[in-house]
């Protein structure tokens, strides 16, 4: 089955930024190359049970089974010892990419609490957007009523446009809400 998102790319988005952006080969137009999602344990790292139940919550919001993040170092101030469980990372490529960005934007985006729109500001000097998510419950795989904890999240969506203003083209095209007050 091949993702709804990919079919648009393909049919819809290139063309558009093709014209949009001046670019002639089709090589050359900006893509995302992948969605990195990571979350932090914190303190939790130490129990064991609160790390299974958040690697299946992680897990189900993706559909591919997280890496367990684990400290190089001891840092007393930090409460860490070498090897100890700090966070769960996950990245997503291809297929399961275009699955994951399509219930992004079109579910669980509109799901969070007051939300004014993404900062379209938040692009580092590689064109790769980065934002944060409070709680990992606006997810509709989450059962809220199974969840111990909340946790939020960081995601971030790999692109290969040359510059900032491509990628915010690109990500525009596929329609994240982009609040464009803050653009001004």
């Amino acid at each position: 089955m091949v993702p709804r998102l990919k079919n648009i790319y393909k049919k819809e988005i290139i063309p558009q930024l093709s014209k949009s952006l001046g670019i002639k080969n089709s090589m050359k137009i900006p893509k995302i190359e992948k969605v990195v999602l990571n979350m932090g344990l914190g303190l939790e790292g130490n129990d064991n049970k609160i790390i299974k139940v958040i690697e299946k919550d992680m897990s189900n919001i993706t559909g591919q089974k997280p890496v367990v993040t684990l400290s190089k170092k001891s840092i007393s101030n930090f409460k860490t010892r070498v090897k100890m469980p700090l966070g769960l990372k996950v990245t997503l490529r291809r297929d399961n990419m275009y699955f994951f960005l399509d219930r992004l934007i079109n579910m669980a985006l509109p799901r969070i609490k007051d939300f004014k729109g993404l900062n379209p500001k938040s692009f580092d000097q590689n064109a790769n957007y980065s934002f944060g998510i409070k709680e990992h419950v606006i997810f509709p795989e989450i059962n809220f009523d199974k969840v111990i904890k909340t946790t939020g999240m960081d995601i971030t969506i790999c692109t290969s446009a040359k510059n900032n203003n491509e990628a915010l083209e690109l990500l525009k095209s596929f329609n994240f809400p982009f609040n464009i007050k803050r653009e001004q």
